[in-house]
């Protein structure tokens, strides 16, 4: 197998040996240079588009989970909406203001919006939001009619005897 050759101008080689760096941290700095590559040719008129934090979604017998990972944001920047079809969670992650020069910087700022799908069966008025060591909680209760219920299963022989 022969390994990837990066070409330089001048003629240059550099051999790397399998993944030097995690190849979706480069397809992300690609996309913040071309954004910023793009805003400083057209300017920035234009509102930045939302980002989607990592989340996670677990069901229950009773609830639907859902944890958003919001690090370093506080509670009152986060708005949680609730209608019958979806769960909407928007918010913004401000630029901290920094001493000194910025060398490198992979966290992401700005508007954040998360969707979430929700089934018609849930309760929308027991809906909860948590926010703890920057992870948002919510709690989406299902309705009575979409938990699941057992049944008791009746031995029809036992009851009917042998009449023999």
């Amino acid at each position: 197998m022969t390994t990837p050759v990066r070409r330089h101008p001048g003629g240059a080689q550099d051999r790397t040996v399998g993944w030097a760096r995690n190849p979706l941290t480069e397809f992300d700095q690609l996309i913040n240079e071309m954004t910023g590559l793009l805003e400083s040719t057209v300017g920035s008129a234009a509102p930045a588009a939302a980002w989607t934090p990592m989340a996670d979604v677990t069901e229950s017998d009773d609830a639907f989970h859902v944890e958003i990972e919001l690090p370093g944001v506080k509670a009152k920047d986060v708005d949680v909406e609730a209608n019958s079809q979806e769960l909407v969670v928007t918010g913004e992650i401000k630029e901290r203001e920094r001493k000194g020069v910025l060398r490198r910087s992979t966290r992401r700022t700005g508007a954040f919006e998360y969707r979430l799908r929700l089934p018609g069966e849930v309760d929308m008025d027991k809906i909860t939001a948590q926010m703890s060591d920057g992870v948002l909680s919510i709690t989406v209760p299902k309705a009575d009619v979409a938990r699941p219920r057992h049944i008791e299963i009746s031995d029809t022989s036992e009851s009917s005897g042998n009449s023999s």
